[in-house]
C-alpha cells in the first residue's frame, strides 16, 4: 500500500476533549468503522477491480460519511462567500471527486494492515472525536484522528488528523493562493487534471 498522506481535515483551534466510553454501536463510530471496513475491503480487491473498481467501491461510503458541504467552505476560506450556490456546488462536486479518487488510489493493495479503534471522545459544539489507528504488517502505526458532527441525525467527519498532519491546512493554503490569481474555473480545471492523474 502506499504511503498514506491522506485527506486529512484539521480545524484551526483545537477542541477541548472529555473521554466517553467506547460503545462499537455509537453511531459516531459507525460512521468510521464503515469507512475503515470499505477501505480494507477495497485494499484487498484492489489490483482484481483496479482503480474504477475501489472508486465505485468507495464512493457511496465516503459521500455519506463526510459533510463535503462543509469541509469546502472551510477548504475555501474567504472566498466561499464570494461564490454563488451554482459555483459553491460545482466545487463541492469536484471536491468530493477528489477525495474518492485520493482515497482509491491510495489504499490500493492489502499487505496485513487493520485499522484499530483507540477511544472515543467528546469535542465542544456537540462534536466527536474518534482516535483510531491504522497498523501496518510491519507493526508501525498512523495515527488517524476523526472529527464528526451532526447533520440532521446523522453523524458525518468532517476532520481527518492523520499523524498530527493536516492535508486540510495545506490545500486551503494552497487554493486560497491560487484563487487570488486565478479564480475558481482555474482551480477547477487543476483539480480535474489531479483526479485524471490517480486514475492512470
Amino acid at each position: 500500500m502506499k504511503r498514506v498522506r491522506l485527506f486529512v481535515f484539521l480545524f484551526l483551534v483545537v477542541p477541548m476533549l472529555e473521554p466517553l466510553p467506547l460503545v462499537s454501536a455509537q453511531p459516531a463510530i459507525d460512521v468510521v468503522e464503515n469507512l475503515h471496513k470499505t477501505l480494507l475491503l477495497a485494499m484487498k480487491e484492489g489490483k482484481e477491480i483496479g482503480y474504477q473498481g475501489r472508486y465505485d467501491r468507495l464512493a457511496p461510503v465516503i459521500t455519506a460519511g463526510f459533510d463535503m458541504p462543509f469541509i469546502a467552505k472551510i477548504v475555501l476560506g474567504r472566498f466561499w462567500e464570494t461564490f454563488d450556490n451554482e459555483q459553491r456546488s460545482k466545487f463541492v462536486e469536484t471536491f468530493n471527486r477528489l477525495s474518492i479518487a485520493t482515497y482509491a488510489a491510495n489504499f490500493d493493495t492489502y499487505s496485513g494492515e487493520r485499522f484499530k479503534v483507540i477511544s472515543e471522545k467528546e469535542a465542544s459544539g456537540g462534536r466527536v472525536l474518534v482516535q483510531t489507528q491504522l497498523v501496518k504488517s510491519d507493526g508501525g502505526q498512523v495515527q488517524l484522528d476523526y472529527l464528526l458532527h451532526r447533520v440532521g441525525s446523522q453523524w458525518r467527519i468532517i476532520n481527518v488528523v492523520a499523524d498530527g498532519v493536516s492535508d486540510l491546512a495545506m490545500k486551503r493554503a494552497d487554493y486560497t493562493s491560487f484563487l487570488k490569481s486565478n479564480g475558481l474555473d482555474p482551480l477547477l480545471i487543476k483539480l480535474n487534471e489531479k483526479i485524471a492523474q490517480y486514475s492512470k
